[in-house]
C-alpha cells in the first residue's frame, strides 16, 4: 500500500511540474498542440479602445502580452483564470498589444482581428486564420479596411503603434480627391493603385435596376476585377508590395472595404492556402462590420441595398471565372498576378 501511494504521490509531482513547465518555459510566441484559436478571441472597443479576452475553456488557462509577437512578455501573466468567460485586459489602450494564450491543450497566438478604429468600420487584421495545411497567418503584417477619411487621431496612434508601413488604396481618384486618406506618421507611402469598376459612388446609376439585375451586376463587377486588364495590373502591383519585406506591415482599402477590397484579401488568402469555404465566410463578414455606415442610407434608398452588402455569389462569380480561366486560382495568382506561392507563405505564416 505504501508503494501505491508513494507512486502516486511521484505521478502527481511529475504531473505538477509538467504542467508549470508548459507555461514557464515558453521563450517564443507560437502555436502548438490542440488548436486553442477558435476558443479565445480578443475584443476592443470601438471608441474607448479597452480590451477584453472572450475564451471557452475547461481548465487552467495563462495570457501574456507584448507589442508585438515577438516581445511579448512570458515572465508573468497579464490573466490566468479557469474555464469560461469574458475578461478585461489590463493593457495598454493607445497601442496595439499581441497576447500568448496557454491552456493544458494547446497555445496559440492572439489579437483583435477587428481594429477598434473610431472613425472607420470594416478594419481588420488577416493574421490568425488557420491554412489548410495547419499553419496560421502572422498578426500584425496584413491589414484590409475600408475608407481611412474619418479616422480620429486616437485611431491614427494606434495605427502608428503597429507600424503600418504602406497603405494601398484602391479607390478612384475622385475618390482619392474627395475624402483624402489620413495616416499615421509611420506610412511611408500610399500607393494609389485604383480600381474604378468597385467604385460605389459610380454604380448608384444603377439605382432603377431590380434588385436580380442589381445582384447580376454585382457578380459582373467580381468578373471584371479579375479579368479587366487595369484591375489585374493593380492587384499585381499590391502583390508585387507585399513580397517587398520593406513595404510590410501593409494596409489595403477603398471606400467600404469590401468589393475591391474583398477581392484583394480573397487572393491572399488563396495565395497563403487558406481553404474557399474560410475565405468566402471572411468575406460576407463586411456585413456585420459596415452595418452601421450604411444603415441610414439604405433605410432612405432601400432599393440599392445590394451596393451596400455581400452576398456569396458576388465572389463567387469572380472565382470560377479565374478556374474557368486558369484552372486553379493558384494558377493565376503565379501565372497572372506573378505572385511566388512558396516565398509567400514563408512569409507570411507561423
Amino acid at each position: 500500500m505504501k508503494k501505491i501511494i508513494l507512486s502516486l504521490l511521484v505521478m502527481g509531482s511529475v504531473f505538477m511540474i509538467s504542467c508549470k513547465d508548459s507555461t514557464m518555459k515558453i521563450d517564443k510566441a507560437q502555436y502548438s498542440g490542440k488548436d486553442v484559436s477558435s476558443e479565445a478571441s480578443i475584443i476592443r472597443n470601438k471608441d474607448t479602445k479597452a480590451a477584453e479576452l472572450h475564451i471557452e475553456a475547461n481548465g487552467k488557462w495563462f495570457l501574456y502580452s507584448g507589442t508585438s509577437v515577438d516581445d511579448i512578455d512570458f515572465s508573468k501573466p497579464i490573466a490566468e483564470g479557469e474555464g469560461s468567460g469574458t475578461f478585461p485586459l489590463n493593457v495598454a489602450d493607445s497601442v496595439r498589444s499581441y497576447f500568448q494564450l496557454v491552456t493544458s491543450d494547446g497555445k496559440a497566438i492572439l489579437a483583435e482581428r477587428h481594429l477598434p478604429m473610431t472613425g472607420g468600420y470594416n478594419f481588420r487584421d488577416l493574421g490568425g486564420i488557420k491554412t489548410l495545411d495547419g499553419k496560421f497567418i502572422k498578426w500584425g503584417k496584413i491589414f484590409r479596411s475600408d475608407d481611412l477619411h474619418n479616422l480620429t487621431d486616437n485611431d491614427i496612434k494606434y495605427l502608428s503603434s503597429i507600424p503600418l508601413v504602406s497603405v494601398v488604396d484602391f479607390r478612384s481618384p475622385e475618390e482619392i480627391k474627395r475624402s483624402p486618406d489620413r495616416l499615421p506618421q509611420s506610412v511611408n507611402k500610399d500607393y494609389a493603385y485604383s480600381i474604378t469598376p468597385g467604385n460605389l459612388l459610380a454604380a448608384k446609376s444603377l439605382a432603377d435596376l431590380k434588385q436580380s439585375q442589381m445582384d447580376s451586376a454585382m457578380m459582373d463587377m467580381n468578373v471584371i476585377l479579375v479579368t479587366d486588364s487595369s484591375c489585374v495590373n493593380r492587384y499585381k502591383d499590391f502583390f508585387t508590395l507585399l513580397q517587398q519585406e520593406k513595404d510590410v506591415p501593409l494596409m489595403f482599402h477603398c471606400s467600404a472595404g469590401k468589393d475591391r477590397t474583398g477581392m484583394g484579401a480573397a487572393l491572399v488568402l488563396f495565395a497563403l492556402g487558406v481553404d474557399e469555404n474560410t475565405i468566402i465566410e471572411d468575406y460576407l463578414s463586411s456585413n456585420i462590420y459596415l452595418g452601421d455606415k450604411y444603415a441610414q442610407y439604405i433605410a432612405e434608398n432601400p432599393n440599392l441595398k445590394p451596393l451596400f452588402e455581400v452576398k456569396r455569389e458576388f465572389i463567387q462569380a469572380g472565382i470560377d471565372q479565374i478556374k474557368k480561366d486558369h484552372g486553379t486560382v493558384e494558377n493565376y495568382l503565379t501565372g497572372v498576378l506573378g505572385v511566388d506561392i512558396q516565398k509567400f507563405r514563408e512569409k507570411y505564416l507561423y
